[in-house]
């Protein structure tokens, strides 16, 4: 009798550590034979967001051999460096900001053959999170077509609102440059836009309680910009 309780013992941690070993076994096989339907997920997430900034889609409700179809047949895609120049042999897809820091990616709109948008990725630090997103530009490299953000962990409510198209929305038609042809970017300013406010063409309204999210967009979106400055330098050239 006095060694029933130690058995009792026993025998309980070893069926909760089988038990463990079980659903570890099962949760890492489902993660393994899941791993290609997510990263599918994933670039079907990317390609939707790009032709979304693009002008190319509307709504979530699009199924994803359309979305392949309109990707495949309207965006063309290359690398610049730092200078501008096209760097042969890479992927924009395959891009990482982290391990190729030199490296931009560039997404086009083309119609007719003709390029008619600019989509390039922008991410960076903001309150919580880092931001992860698409800008568009018209072919004027001037008026934003579009913006999206896409991945972030800001505040539900709050920064996390960014996501939302009534934020996104508001950054269409705004400019990036001022009347000296020089990037100042867009603002997302503190509370509202004041009626004739000056450079109300490069600001949208804030987000309240929201002021360092906007901060952190502010930043980062002009520095996207300036780096791809010097090519679309060569593209107003005419060299592109």
């Amino acid at each position: 009798m006095a060694n029933k309780p130690r058995i009792t013992k026993t025998y309980t941690l070893g069926f909760a550590a089988a038990v463990t070993m079980v659903c570890s076994v099962l949760l890492a096989s489902a993660a393994t034979l899941l791993k290609e339907r997510q990263d599918q997920n994933i670039q079907l997430d990317i390609k939707y967001n790009i032709l979304s900034v693009l002008g190319l889609v509307e709504g979530k409700d699009v199924e994803a051999e359309k979305l392949l179809s309109l990707y495949d047949e309207n965006v063309n895609t290359f690398v610049v460096d730092l200078t501008g120049q096209l760097v042969e042999g890479r992927n924009a897809e395959d891009v990482d900001p982290k391990k190729d820091p030199d490296l931009l990616p560039v997404y086009t709109r083309q119609d007719n053959g003709k390029i008619v948008a600019y989509c390039l990725p922008t991410q960076g630090k903001a309150l919580w999170s880092t931001v992860k997103g698409y800008i568009a530009l018209e072919n004027d490299l001037n008026t934003v077509k579009g913006i999206t953000f896409y991945s972030h962990a800001e505040t539900p409510g709050l920064g996390g609102e960014i996501d939302k198209e009534w934020f996104t929305s508001s950054f269409k038609g705004k400019t990036i440059r001022n009347s000296q042809g020089e990037i100042i970017s867009i603002e997302v300013v503190k509370g509202k836009i004041r009626d004739g406010a000056k450079g109300i063409e490069h600001k949208v309204d804030g987000i309240s309680g929201a002021t360092l999210t906007g901060n952190g967009l502010n930043e980062f979106i002009k520095t996207t910009l300036e780096k791809y400055e010097p090519y679309f330098n060569i593209v107003r050239g005419g060299s592109s």
